[in-house]
């Protein structure tokens, strides 16, 4: 049995970028969520668009993920 171990670490690499990636993103969502602006009642419209951008980009990800696994 021969392992290619230059294909594993590109496997590997790749999965962790994409994974830290996609939880920074999911984060940056929740923190622009979470934002309070007091004069406003709530989360200004700009972090509100951009949290729902994240997550937004997060879902297109997951998608794209699983039609690339279906495929």
């Amino acid at each position: 049995m021969d392992i290619d171990w230059a294909a594993l670490g590109q496997v590997f690499g790749v999965s962790l970028v994409m994974t830290v990636g996609l939880v920074g993103l999911f984060t940056l969502g929740i923190v622009g969520l979470g934002t309070n602006d007091k004069a406003r009642g709530g989360s200004s419209a700009l972090a509100r668009v951009g949290a729902y951008a994240s997550y937004a980009l997060c879902a297109a990800a997951v998608a794209y993920g699983i039609y690339i696994i279906a495929a």
